[in-house]
């Protein structure tokens, strides 16, 4: 099920950029393309200082 589900969603990154109206598109298109991934970095972030403050107040 998930496999259909990625295969639907696949993106090319390349044409999104040749068929764009103007260069600043392919700033849009870097963002996006970063995004999730910092928003992983934070969240990963936030639950290891969480941790790490519950871990030193248990002491």
């Amino acid at each position: 099920m998930f496999s259909i589900i990625s295969l639907l969603q696949e993106i090319d990154i390349n044409e999104k950029i040749k068929e764009a109206p103007d260069s600043s598109y392919e700033i849009g298109v870097f963002i996006g393309s970063l995004l999730p991934f910092i928003t992983l970095v934070i969240i990963a972030y936030a639950i290891y200082r969480y941790n790490k403050n519950r871990a030193n107040n248990d002491e």
